[in-house]
């Protein structure tokens, strides 16, 4: 596996370590912009399926789940949960882009297990205004799965909820294990 620590920083096409972050993204994207060829694709993924994962770092999805480019839509925010956005996003993958499948995934380990809703009230003493949105912290992954399920299946502005599934990536072995929705 490669990692950014593992990226060389000397020889030629190596990724500069002056400047900002974002400066060695730009520059990387100057090298994939060199060699790139237009893939014809559409935006209507291939698979027709919709993933919504937590967005942790350790999770390369396309890995995990043998994908290529153009096989899905890629839903990540904090947790992988399902909010009011997320809904947004599926419905117009499915009414706008024709997915019909919804996989849901959660890892182990993950940081929202150790936060709460007080992490909100913090950032209200702090900044002087209460976030609108929820943490939406959870104690146990598996239950926060079978929500997020719940979520997706019984939204009226979503079209396909009969195959969504759910799942907890362990993030020490790779694995998948799927979540009982029950």
């Amino acid at each position: 596996m490669t990692t950014s620590a593992s990226v060389p920083t000397e020889p030629e096409g190596a990724i500069s370590r002056e400047g900002t972050v974002t400066e060695r993204l730009v520059e990387a994207n100057q090298r994939y912009a060199a060699a790139f060829a237009d893939p014809g694709m559409d935006a209507r993924p291939v698979l027709r399926v919709a993933v919504v994962a937590c967005m942790d770092a350790r999770l390369d999805l396309h890995a995990a789940l043998g994908l290529e480019l153009g096989d899905c839509h890629t839903i990540r925010n904090a947790g992988g949960v399902v909010t009011d956005d997320v809904i947004r996003s599926l419905t117009i993958s499915q009414r706008a882009l024709g997915t019909r499948s919804v996989a849901l995934i959660h890892h182990t380990g993950c940081g929202l297990e150790s936060l709460t809703e007080d992490f909100r009230h913090d950032l209200e003493m702090e900044v002087g205004q209460r976030p609108a949105w929820a943490v939406e912290a959870f104690r146990d992954v598996e239950q926060d799965v079978r929500q997020s399920m719940q979520r997706v299946r019984t939204s009226p502005f979503l079209l396909h909820t009969d195959d969504v599934r759910g799942f907890v990536f362990d993030v020490t072995t790779g694995l998948l294990r799927e979540i009982d929705p029950a």
